[in-house]
């Protein structure tokens, strides 16, 4: 095929062409390689393109394929990772000037696992200083939305969103702590999943709270997402907060039809007063369609969550001071302002809040697992409204800007990590501006494979995830 067109075929599709040797590892890198030197420069995408080290990746893997040494589905693609995994001889920033010129001595089990895989590693990408979410000064340029380069594709995982949506790369990983996968792929128009908490090591990322923070992948299908997953996940002795239980075939297991899976619409997140009537409208229809895939759909409610946004933004934000407590004794001028505010404010904080919202915790995550008794998915919202505006300047500019940092967006996203169970947000409409509206699907802790089922089922039955931004 021509090589220019390589670069639009999902994950899944190029891995067969690899496999059945019509298209090269090669071929393939170079074509990813000349796309993000054609476009990146309007995204801002990448912090580091690793171009010698894909190439003679993609060599070996060529050698190793025409030998009968194929490894499975992601063997010969080219996928890049967020910035706040550590990479073996290649700088790892977390987006921030203060480790500009850190490089590793080791890779994040996460990126052994891509490398294990087969998978071409193109390069890190970009996100909110130390992955906290809300920085406003981006050392690699700010990233930009590939369906609009005046909005933002996410908050945290933002590069990862961007090139992936861009076709800079089939595949990538972000991490979410309170939404940074859900939220950068719901605002791009690209599947995302927060894993199981446990389910994927986090040893070599640089963390932000080391209760939620959670890595997973960030992709154009949910059968990308899948083969992702299948690359990163499982125990790891590095990391004592893995598990250590067998990993599915996640990709074997989104075939057959989604009949008998119960449903809940989650009302008090579905028709919230905060939430756009086409984003309201969107997931209403999409609930539908899983209504008529032989899911049986019923609404459900769990008044708790309208608080879950947040005790999440609390948690992360004072377990993230702590992280960063010796180092803002000495260089706190060297952090971006709304990170400075963010941390500073967290430690000043009274340690009986950090207590009241990990009890608050308990109670959310003992109610939805109680209603998850009831139901196999809840469905809701990824996000109230598509992708705002790219901030003109840094601080927070009214109580109405306070209050939405604090609960807002994160009250969509956040209860779910705080109830440590897997959620995956799947494109589900456009408004009428043609910016993307996203579902998000929640299951029991360990169920990852069955939400990406019942994503999988909506996607195929659908044709969101065909339309391509205008970049």
């Amino acid at each position: 095929m021509n090589k220019q067109d390589i670069p639009f075929l999902s994950a899944t599709q190029l891995s067969r062409l690899i496999q059945s040797k019509e298209v090269s590892p090669v071929e393939a890198t170079e074509a990813y390689l000349d796309r993000i030197e054609k476009v990146d420069g309007k995204l801002n995408s990448y912090i580091t393109v690793c171009r010698d080290e894909a190439l003679k990746s993609a060599r070996e893997a060529e050698q190793a394929i025409a030998a009968g040494r194929y490894l499975g589905p992601l063997h010969g693609v080219p996928v890049a990772v967020k910035d706040q995994c550590y990479t073996k001889g290649i700088r790892t920033t977390a987006g921030s000037t203060i480790l500009w010129d850190f490089v590793p001595d080791y890779d994040a089990t996460v990126v052994t696992g891509l490398k294990n895989a087969g998978a071409i590693m193109l390069g890190k990408l970009n996100l909110s200083e130390f992955a906290l979410g809300d920085s406003f000064v981006h050392p690699a340029g700010t990233p930009k939305n590939p369906w609009d380069l005046t909005r933002n594709p996410g908050m945290s995982s933002s590069g990862s969103a961007a090139a992936t949506g861009a076709f800079l790369c089939a595949s990538s990983l972000g991490e979410d702590t309170g939404g940074s996968i859900r939220i950068p792929a719901a605002w791009s128009g690209l599947v995302g999943l927060r894993p199981t908490w446990g389910l994927v090591s986090r040893y070599g990322v640089l963390p932000a709270s080391w209760s939620m923070d959670t890595v997973g992948p960030i992709t154009r299908t949910v059968e990308d997402c899948a083969i992702t997953l299948q690359a990163i996940a499982g125990y790891d002795p590095n990391d004592k907060y893995t598990w250590n239980q067998p990993v599915p075939d996640y990709q074997q297991a989104l075939a057959g039809d989604i009949t008998g899976i119960r449903v809940g619409l989650l009302t008090e997140k579905t028709y919230s007063d905060d939430v756009d009537r086409e984003v309201r409208d969107a997931v209403v229809a999409a609930s539908g369609v899983l209504g008529e895939l032989g899911a049986p759909v019923k609404t459900v409610s769990l008044p708790i969550i309208v608080h879950g946004g947040t005790a999440s933004k609390c948690i992360t934000d004072m377990e993230g001071a702590a992280v960063h407590y010796e180092r803002l004794k000495t260089q706190i001028g060297d952090y971006d302002h709304n990170t400075r505010v963010r941390l500073l404010t967290a430690i000043l904080t009274p340690a009986q809040s950090y207590y009241k919202a990990q009890k608050f915790r308990e109670m959310l995550r003992q109610e939805l697992l109680e209603l998850l008794k009831e139901v196999d998915v809840v469905v809701l919202p990824t996000s109230p409204a598509a992708a705002p505006k790219i901030p003109d300047g840094p601080g927070i500019k009214s109580q109405e800007d306070a209050h939405s940092r604090m609960a807002g967006i994160r009250s969509f996203t956040g209860p779910f990590n705080l109830a440590s169970v897997p959620a995956i947000s799947v494109p589900c409409g456009f408004t009428s501006d043609n910016m993307p509206i996203s579902l998000q699907i929640v299951g029991r802790p360990f169920e990852d494979a069955t939400v990406m089922k019942v994503a999988h089922a909506y996607e195929q039955a659908t044709t969101w995830h065909t339309r391509r931004p205008p970049i």
